[in-house]
């Protein structure tokens, strides 16, 4: 249990329990699930200050009264990054379902039926997976805030300037697709309709490829930490989730009950994940 890669982890698990338990009382409170969508995103920021602080004081040297081996520009810049991301997502998130309540999102209300009697333990235990999947896809933030790379001056290598520019071309692109379609959204001239302005055109879910190029950012910074390759899970386990589980899947066969036709022809024309080129 000496070392920060096994503690640290332990750390992170014991607080999204704590987060996820709250949230699930919370939300029964409120009568409204989609609560979680909020919290999971926000609560990235406290999990990454909670390592971020933890790995500080390991890489403290009570003697030297320093730092004399870490790699704090990275770690500080990642942590900015992530706290940002995290407000930025949580905050839109909370401003869809704070429009819709106490209206239910479709899918959490679906489950409910689905369930039945059993609906709260399930939940609950569902709540407690998406806190251990913000451990597992912290998996860069902890290789990189425990890279023992010497570091006299601020200084990035180059890494960490290609996860910056990954998460900036992805922050940028996920703001852009979030506006477009809240616009199209507050059209009432629109209603019923396929959204395909600006990156709609191009990708059915821009929105989920720009979130997707933001964790491939995260995953470029570990690459300069000791065994950051172990950091590329995080990217390929979001890639997986949003195009094979509760991304895509979940959100077209909402709307092929509610556009039909229109969406099917949506489907053949328009690339699902990747923007590119109508067919």
């Amino acid at each position: 249990m000496n070392s920060p890669y096994l503690w640290l982890p332990l750390a992170g698990l014991l607080w999204v329990i704590l987060e996820m338990t709250a949230t699930f009382a919370f939300a029964r409170r409120v009568r409204n699930y989609g609560v979680v969508d909020v919290v999971w995103s926000l609560g990235f920021a406290p999990l990454v200050l909670l390592y971020l602080g933890l790995a500080a004081r390991w890489h403290y040297d009570t003697k030297l009264n320093a730092y004399p081996e870490w790699n704090w520009p990275a770690a500080w810049t990642l942590t900015v990054l992530v706290v940002l991301w995290a407000a930025r997502l949580g905050g839109h998130l909370f401003v869809r379902v704070r429009s819709h309540h106490p209206v239910e999102d479709v899918r959490y209300a679906e489950l409910r039926r689905e369930w039945g009697a059993g609906e709260a333990r399930r939940m609950f235990g569902f709540y407690l997976l998406q806190g251990a999947l913000q451990v597992v896809l912290s998996v860069p933030w902890l290789l990189t805030l425990l890279d023992p790379q010497h570091t006299t001056h601020f200084t990035l290598g180059p890494w960490a300037w290609l996860g910056i520019a990954l998460w900036s071309f992805g922050w940028l692109g996920e703001t852009i697709a979030d506006r477009q379609l809240a616009r199209f959204r507050t059209n009432p001239t629109r209603r019923g309709q396929v959204c395909q302005d600006g990156l709609w055109y191009y990708s059915r879910h821009p929105n989920y490829f720009f979130e997707w190029v933001i964790w491939l950012g995260y995953a470029a910074f570990a690459l300069g930490a000791p065994g950051g390759w172990l950091g590329l899970l995080s990217p390929l386990l979001m890639w997986h989730f949003l195009v094979n589980v509760t991304g895509i899947p979940m959100t077209e066969a909402l709307s092929l009950k509610s556009k039909g036709e229109a969406y099917r022809e949506y489907q053949r024309t328009t690339s699902a994940f990747i923007p590119w080129f109508k067919s």
